[in-house]
């Protein structure tokens, strides 16, 4: 029997990903990030900040300051086009958690038809961001 592991293969392992936001205030974005959704800053880089990251657990974002839009807006809300998913083991408690600190939801708690739970948070720039866990 052969082993198939992908480092038997001499192929690379995917470790994670961190998905790029396109930010308008770095500051802002981190205070939106540690105070509503319980990340911690990572980093933030140069005077004033134009890259950072804020993580919670596994999950890492990093925020790109860019002065206009980095894409079409309109777009944007009109198809609710995600700028980071984020699977977690149960999306309920972070659901309950973020509703009492007061976020403002794109999508509201829901189990999927393929039985996933998930809910679309918007941050200060209108980025969407899916939390999605195991159903019930």
């Amino acid at each position: 029997m052969t082993d198939t592991h992908p480092q038997a293969l001499g192929k690379a392992t995917l470790l994670a990903a961190e998905p790029q936001l396109f930010v308008s205030d770095i500051a802002a974005s981190c205070e939106f990030y540690t105070k509503k959704l319980g990340f911690a800053v990572a980093f933030s880089y140069g005077e004033p900040p134009f890259y950072g990251q804020v993580f919670r657990d596994g999950a890492r974002l990093n925020l790109r300051r860019l002065d206009t839009p980095g894409r079409d807006l309109v777009l944007r809300d009109r198809e609710q086009l995600l700028c980071a998913s984020i699977v977690l083991d149960d999306a309920r408690p972070l659901f309950l958690e973020y509703q009492g600190a007061g976020v403002a939801f794109a999508q509201p708690l829901r189990t999927e038809p393929w039985g996933a739970r998930t809910f679309i948070v918007r941050d200060p720039d209108g980025n969407l961001i899916l939390f999605a866990g195991r159903g019930e």
